[in-house]
């Protein structure tokens, strides 16, 4: 019998490797829909409280999702293209060489020239060459010679994703800050902040008001932010990010690619509008495109050699290794049905190593869940607890239908 969700997850709290839990999930019609938060929080006080579907969370990578509809809308708007040159809009951007390595001596760095120009749809599917500092040696080197953070000075995303490219735009994919980048963009672009727009264009349309780039700047967020407790007083996201939280400690401005603090009720709203295809956020034709796999040859072939690394299973989010998967426009798709699971061009990312979301169009069905992890984090157990709600959630539906 596959593990249920509700026993399970009461079983990590009781056990003490999870504090709580907040799962969300809908179909198109809203016929079915499962909400459910287990577990408690405590406040810096030392009080505890029943965890709450209201509970404001750290998205950490789930941004990434809204700020690529962000993106899709300024195409739609006209002011971005998804294929064509960002170098007008983005210099710094487009300037960037390609590290290749160090001198024998390990003290320079070999650059090369980039051969392509970056697109928007390089940096919205990890193919633009920008990759995470931790995911390249080569970068990490650079980083800690010329970029190693100082405490207490904030960094815009210019400033805190500066180094050089990891690979030539679109010969390869590698998990990266291509949608902080996409967020600096979207600011250029339209003259706003991204939280701006985000506002105006998202959460409005949605009835969403508990969002925030910064919610310690708003008393009615702060009291309600999950990992505001003893463990974290300073309210980092110590256990979504799997022990520290020190980039949210660093940033300044909006970050479009882990930036945002939202509730798991209002994140359920994105989802099923991207589900539903419902035109608030953007036009059929556009959502159709974001289940489409938009990887080049090169590009794929890149994604194949990163799942098939150490990371690789992190990579797949609980698909398993005999389906096949690219990108679309805000996670990976997949490229074939899963037997009782995913259907074909299925759309999933997640946040940290926490949280995780889907959009199933054809089985009608979207989902997100957010373990509110004991510190430090066990996340093996966390995985499994991920995939069980992934997976179970298919079961409650088939017997609801039943």
């Amino acid at each position: 019998m596959a593990a249920d969700i509700d026993t399970t997850y009461q079983e990590a709290i009781d056990a003490g490797k999870i504090n709580g839990v907040v799962l969300c999930a809908m179909d198109t019609k809203g016929d079915f829909i499962y909400k459910n938060a287990l577990g408690t929080r405590t406040l810096p006080t030392g009080e505890k409280r029943p965890q709450q579907l209201d509970d404001v969370l750290w998205l950490a990578s789930a941004t990434k999702l809204i700020t690529t509809i962000a993106a899709l809308q300024c195409i739609e708007d006209g002011i971005l293209t998804l294929d064509g040159d960002i170098s007008l809009i983005a210099p710094d951007l487009a300037s960037r060489q390609v590290i290749t390595g160090f001198s024998e001596d390990g003290e320079t760095p070999l650059l090369e020239p980039s051969t392509r120009p970056i697109t928007l749809e390089m940096l919205l599917t990890h193919s633009s060459g920008l990759a995470y500092e931790f995911l390249n040696p080569d970068l990490m080197k650079w980083s800690e010679k010329f970029s190693a953070s100082q405490e207490g000075v904030l960094r815009g995303v210019e400033e805190a994703f500066g180094y050089p490219l990891s690979f030539q735009p679109g010969d390869g994919w590698l998990y990266g800050p291509g949608l902080d980048w996409t967020g600096k963009i979207i600011e250029r672009a339209t003259g706003q902040t991204l939280g701006e727009h985000i506002k105006v264009r998202i959460f409005e349309p949605l009835n969403i008001e508990d969002a925030s780039f910064w919610p310690v700047t708003r008393e009615d967020l702060r009291a309600r932010l999950v990992d505001l407790n003893p463990q974290d007083p300073e309210g980092l996201g110590m256990a979504v990010a799997g022990g520290t939280g020190d980039m949210n400690k660093r940033s300044q401005g909006d970050f479009g690619g882990h930036g945002l603090y939202m509730t798991g009720a209002d994140y359920i709203k994105v989802l099923h509008s991207i589900l539903a295809n419902d035109g608030k956020l953007l036009t059929p034709s556009t959502v159709d495109d974001m289940f489409r796999n938009h990887l080049s040859t090169n590009a794929a072939a890149g994604q194949q050699a990163a799942l098939s690394s150490p990371l690789g299973d992190f990579f797949r989010l609980g698909v398993g290794r005999e389906i096949k998967i690219g990108y679309g426009l805000g996670g990976i798709v997949t490229l074939q049905d899963s037997e009782g699971w995913y259907g074909e061009h299925t759309l999933s990312w997640g946040g940290g190593v926490t949280l995780t979301w889907f959009i199933d169009r054809k089985n009608d069905l979207c989902g997100v869940g957010a373990v509110q992890s004991a510190l430090p984090v066990d996340i093996p157990a966390i995985e499994i607890l991920k995939q069980t709600f992934r997976r179970d959630i298919y079961r409650k539906r088939a017997e609801w239908k039943g």
